[in-house]
């Protein structure tokens, strides 16, 4: 009735919705409850949690958003708020050129991971892909190598083209930034990955490499998630107009939201960079240590 009041006289719908005409002036004048208060308090949290995270968050990064804040409330009642307002977290997009072609002559890493990507400590496992950013000036290709304790991205490379370079600049910014000790670096058996240069570049750092079998996502499955993330997140919900807005754009998930910010359910709806700060001091639960490869 209040929402149509400027087409219908008040009396006329209270006579076709069979209720009284005082009746709608008393719900009118009443104040709200103690609840409706607090459900309009809580929601504009909520909104500043979504916001915050890009408009990527559905309730149960909420929720633990929230609970960091000190606040306690169900995850329920957040899903029920945040359905009622229409907030919603990303989907997933589909398709896309292919990244992974094989060279049939050359020789790939044994596998040293066989689906068990479990990890005691940082820098004991590293996993690693491309995936393709799509511009109106064409493709760019992003190359990541993610540590497997955290899912922190500590390398990571651009460019037009899927030649090994591209691989080789995410290992070389990972190496760099974490400097490791026989670290293994899980990829598939894509022509960048089993080319001389990066095997020559991997033993030159201590790195060891292993690959997972041919055509089978599984086998590389910690890359494969964090690239349905970004692709949920960013690239399905971005247009972009140049290459070098792309570039920046990747920069600043990566680095300003993903590793820092961006809760994971596997991490106990802690960041990466969270993650790694805490475990630092404590210790692992036995469960995960007999995981461990």
């Amino acid at each position: 009735m209040s929402a149509n009041q400027a087409d219908f006289p008040i009396a006329a719908m209270a006579r076709t919705l069979g209720v009284s005409k005082a009746g709608y002036y008393a719900w009118v004048d009443r104040q709200p409850s103690a609840r409706r208060l607090a459900d309009t308090a809580l929601l504009k949290r909520i909104r500043t949690v979504h916001l915050g995270s890009h408009e990527t968050y559905g309730a149960p990064r909420v929720h633990a958003d929230l609970r960091d804040q000190g606040e306690r409330h169900s995850r329920k009642r957040i899903a029920r708020l945040m359905r009622e307002a229409g907030l919603v977290g990303t989907s997933h997009r589909r398709g896309g050129p292919v990244t992974t072609r094989r060279d049939r002559k050359a020789r790939p890493a044994p596998d040293l991971v066989d689906r068990n990507f479990a990890a005691t400590a940082p820098n004991r496992l590293w996993v690693a892909d491309i995936t393709y950013v799509p511009t109106a000036a064409g493709f760019l290709y992003l190359a990541v190598v993610l540590d497997a304790f955290s899912r922190r991205i500590v390398g990571w490379a651009m460019a037009t083209h899927l030649r090994s370079e591209l691989v080789m600049d995410a290992l070389e910014m990972a190496v760099t930034q974490r400097r490791p000790r026989d670290v293994i670096h899980h990829s598939d058996q894509g022509s960048q990955y089993t080319s001389l240069a990066f095997g020559n570049r991997c033993r030159e750092a201590g790195v060891r490499p292993s690959m997972g079998s041919v055509g089978d996502a599984y086998d590389n499955a910690m890359a494969e998630s964090f690239f349905s993330t970004l692709e949920c997140e960013l690239l399905g919900r971005r247009c972009f107009r140049s290459q070098a807005e792309a570039r920046m754009a990747c920069f600043s998930y990566i680095e300003g939201f993903y590793n820092p910010l961006r809760r994971h359910s596997a991490l106990g709806y802690r960041s990466p960079v969270v993650y790694e700060n805490k475990t630092r001091s404590d210790p692992l639960p036995e469960t995960l240590l007999s995981q461990a490869p």
